[in-house]
């Protein structure tokens, strides 16, 4: 586990959107914490401009989250709808 998501900020995460501190189930939880890990490699790779390893683990990332917010609009659209509005992610 990275050192910026502490336990206790990843269960913050999962009680904000998941339902309970305890829910790291939830699709919205898992998008939320990705969200947040994305966050925090973008910010890091504005310094490190060179990290290429860095920039490989945003992508895949990346990809996670599209995969999960795929899977919800399919089953949900209304939850897709309310978390990538909460989460101010670009569709």
């Amino acid at each position: 586990m990275a050192s910026y998501l502490t336990k206790e900020k990843k269960e913050e995460i999962f009680a904000e959107y998941g339902g309970n501190a305890n829910n790291s189930g939830s699709i919205e939880g898992q998008v939320a914490l990705f969200t947040f890990r994305i966050q925090s490699l973008s910010q890091h790779l504005n310094e490190n401009k060179k990290d290429h390893s860095s920039r490989k683990a945003l992508l895949s990332l990346v990809g996670k989250r599209r995969r999960l917010l795929n899977y919800l609009s399919k089953k949900d659209i209304a939850r897709y709808r309310e978390v990538i509005e909460k989460l101010k992610i670009r569709k």
